[in-house]
């Protein structure tokens, strides 16, 4: 087997475009460091079946590891390819993926792209067919990691139709004091989402939280009311 990680780097230095990369770097506050490939070339997907073909020759532990150490680099292509042979390889979707999956987070996945994702393309998959359960994810509300914080309520936007909905509303309750931004805009976009199916639960949810609940998260989550039903999620006023 062929040294995927050497491939990957080769790959990516041989396509880098800098002014491309320039383009996307308003998107991430937090740091964008990018080759700049184009995603379009036929050559992307074209290397991904050719890497994905290498790794069949090995086991679910060596794309693991290859994901770890492509997190681990900075470049944003690198991280993504990661992702992306985790998408392909769907005969490995499995508990074990699952697992692995959570320690690219340490020290890895650490913006929005990749962590969306993770979750509207990846992780859903592993807990519909079973490979995890439910508990498994909402374990991460636990992690140091906001970014692994804020996959628990965005992984869930894609699981609305198959669990319950004050299964899902419990879960993600403990975000619901979280100091991040990231975790308020994911946890208000699920909320948002889930109100549109089920309205009554999410404002009596809101409603029991409306006091201390980051005022971005309920924003977010309340975006799609009109003002009157809005004014039901303010806080109290102070007294002066």
């Amino acid at each position: 087997m062929i040294d995927v990680f050497k491939a990957i780097r080769s790959y990516c230095e041989a396509n880098a475009d800098p002014a491309r990369a320039a383009r996307y770097q308003r998107y991430f506050v937090e740091g964008y460091d990018a080759y700049g490939i184009d995603h379009k070339d036929p050559s992307w997907q074209a290397s991904i079946d050719q890497w994905a073909g290498e790794l069949r020759k090995g086991s679910v532990q060596d794309l693991i590891r290859l994901g770890r150490k492509l997190v681990q680099t900075g470049k944003y292509e690198e991280a993504s390819f990661a992702i992306l042979l985790g998408m392909e390889l769907k005969e490995w979707h499995t508990a074990e993926l699952f697992d692995g999956i959570a320690t690219w987070f340490d020290g890895g996945i650490r913006n929005w792209g990749h962590t969306d994702v993770l979750c509207g393309e990846l992780l859903p998959g592993l807990l519909l067919n079973k490979s995890a359960p439910l508990d498994k994810l909402v374990g991460w509300v636990a992690s140091p990691h906001k970014y692994q914080r804020r996959a628990v309520p965005v992984t869930m936007i894609k699981l609305l139709k198959h669990f319950p909905h004050e299964q899902l509303l419990a879960g993600i309750e403990p975000l619901m004091t979280d100091a991040e931004k990231v975790v308020h805009q994911g946890t208000g976009w699920f909320l948002r989402e889930l109100w549109k199916q089920s309205p009554a639960p999410v404002e009596a949810f809101l409603h029991r939280h409306k006091e201390h609940a980051p005022r971005l998260l309920v924003q977010y989550a309340t975006e799609k009311m009109t003002a009157a039903q809005k004014q039901r999620f303010k806080r109290t006023p102070k007294k002066s």
